[in-house]
């Protein structure tokens, strides 16, 4: 039975992972097609290493270049740009029975993803404080902010993984006593550069609101159901300043 190249391409891909059909037996018997899978793999494992650099230097080289591997036969990268392979791999360090004493893992290598995002990140404006202090605050509130496409954020609610990776990303010594709670993170762009700074849960809970088009006054309200203390101005301020917000239908009021 003769394939379509769609088809051929398909089986070949399986044939790779170890799924292998009839019409493929004759190409997998070959020595060549071994060495093949065998590059294959190597090259998916090289790139998960070279994608989660903190990781690299909170485990350890072999360490990771041995989950990684494993992952690598159980996930096969889905876009031929590499630098983004390693999408489910926090979810898989969280399930991965040598990691069981390092819980923290998954949420860290989120945030080796993160930074790779907001590096490859489209440019969009910024907001200009200057340009808000003229607003009367009901024209404020009904404004609609979105997350920058260079900005990202995350909540972990179970671990300080910010300040596991912000000492491992920045090469520092880990505190002598680390604070076991939940910290945030955000991750933006300025000049070409990717900057880090921690970030509240309500920070995280607003930021989440602009990034469903809800306006400002909204938004604030998601912040302050979780941190009922929360200074309004000095949380716009924070996030405007750090880069984080855009303008939703700019010279719209909604």
């Amino acid at each position: 039975m003769s394939l379509s190249l769609r088809g051929f391409q398909d089986a070949f891909a399986d044939a790779l992972y170890g799924v292998e059909s009839s019409e493929m037996l004759t190409l997998t018997h070959q020595p060549g097609f071994a060495v093949y899978r065998n590059t294959v793999f190597k090259g998916a494992t090289d790139s998960l290493v070279a994608n989660f650099p903190t990781l690299e230097r909170l485990v350890g080289t072999d360490w990771l270049r041995s989950a990684a591997a494993i992952h690598a036969r159980l996930s096969p990268p889905r876009d031929a740009r590499l630098l983004f392979y390693g999408a489910d791999f926090p979810d898989f360090l969280e399930g991965f029975e040598h990691a069981r004493e390092m819980p923290y893992l998954g949420d860290v290598a989120r945030l080796d993803l993160l930074w790779t995002q907001v590096h490859c990140a489209d440019e969009e404006p910024g907001i200009e404080i200057s340009a808000l202090a003229h607003l009367s605050p009901a024209h404020l509130l009904s404004l609609r902010f979105m997350p920058r496409a260079s900005s990202r954020w995350a909540w972990s609610s179970d671990c300080p993984a910010y300040t596991i990776w912000r000492c491992n990303r920045e090469q520092l010594p880990m505190p002598d006593e680390l604070n076991w709670q939940g910290e945030g993170a955000l991750l933006t762009r300025h000049a070409g550069r990717v900057q880090w700074q921690a970030a509240s849960a309500a920070d995280c809970a607003f930021l989440d609101a602009c990034a469903t088009h809800l306006p400002l006054d909204q938004a604030l309200d998601k912040a302050v159901a979780i941190e009922p203390s929360l200074n309004l101005e000095n949380c716009l301020v924070r996030l405007v300043s750090a880069g984080a917000l855009t303008m939703a239908n700019p010279g719209r009021s909604s």
